[in-house]
């Protein structure tokens, strides 16, 4: 579905979302957080993704229904509970004032207290994705900005409680330049994660399922690292930090069932 840029419905005609994570393409967030989307509708969050395009062109797919058709079977891989497609071009993907007011639109509509974006370039991948981690980042911002009512159709301002990057450097050996990093615990989420991907079978055809097999490798690197069995790296471009260290570390176990700490 395309978010149209005129005659918004107002925030409260909106079901809010917990968490929004944004795309350049249709798979890019089941690759690098889709097993963190997946175990947050599982802890019972209200979870959302935006592609800002289609996608499309692409060499083994025949048009853009059948990678959207892709990206539903995805998206109900995962269980989550909207998926908006903003309508932007694919391969002219750029940080433009357009952009950056059509997605701080659907934030300020669906009104999420996270954002998951990109948080780095692709090198020898698509381009688009630095540009979607520019607009995100410029989005987030503009969502909460008053006396700009004008370009967004009324809609309230939204003020965005949290931002993190996710990452796609597989070829990297280090992590990647941030504030502070933390891997979320996708043991349980993995198997939902893989099956999402395999959705887009116009993307991994049997001749890249080792592609598929990559994203699972390095998510059991993630999650070793943090003493998982796999896990999602998210980073923080602020320095993390906590009023509740306990809570922080351990979660809501119960004082006499301690165990490994989830944030390393």
């Amino acid at each position: 579905m395309s978010a149209s840029a005129v005659g918004h419905a107002p925030a409260e005609n909106h079901e809010r979302l917990d968490v929004i994570a944004v795309g350049a393409h249709p798979d890019d967030v089941e690759i690098a957080c889709g097993g963190t989307l997946a175990k947050l509708v599982k802890q019972g969050y209200r979870v959302g993704i935006i592609d800002l395009t289609d996608g499309e062109p692409t060499p083994l797919s025949p048009g853009p229904e059948v990678r959207l058709a892709e990206a539903q079977r995805a998206a109900a891989a995962l269980g989550v509970h909207k998926r908006i497609l903003l309508g932007l071009t694919n391969r002219r993907l750029f940080d433009s004032f357009e952009a950056r007011v059509a997605l701080a639109t659907e934030f300020r509509k669906y009104r999420p207290k996270l954002v998951l974006g990109f948080g780095e370039k692709t090198p020898l991948a698509s381009p688009d994705h630095w540009q979607a981690m520019q607009i995100t980042d410029a989005a987030v911002f503009y969502s909460r900005l008053t006396k700009w009512d004008d370009y967004f159709a009324g809609l309230p301002v939204h003020t965005i409680s949290a931002h993190l990057y996710y990452t796609l450097a597989f070829g990297n050996l280090g992590l990647p330049d941030a504030a502070g990093h933390l891997v979320v615990d996708i043991h349980d989420t993995i198997d939902a994660k893989i099956a999402s991907i395999r959705c887009y079978e116009t993307q991994f055809p049997p001749t890249k399922q080792y592609v598929v097999e990559r994203v699972r490798a390095f998510a059991m690197q993630q999650g070793m690292a943090a003493g998982f069995a796999a896990g999602e790296l998210l980073c923080s471009p602020r320095t993390l930090g906590t009023g509740d260290l306990m809570h922080f570390l351990f979660g809501t176990q119960p004082a006499d069932e301690p165990r490994k700490p989830d944030v390393r």
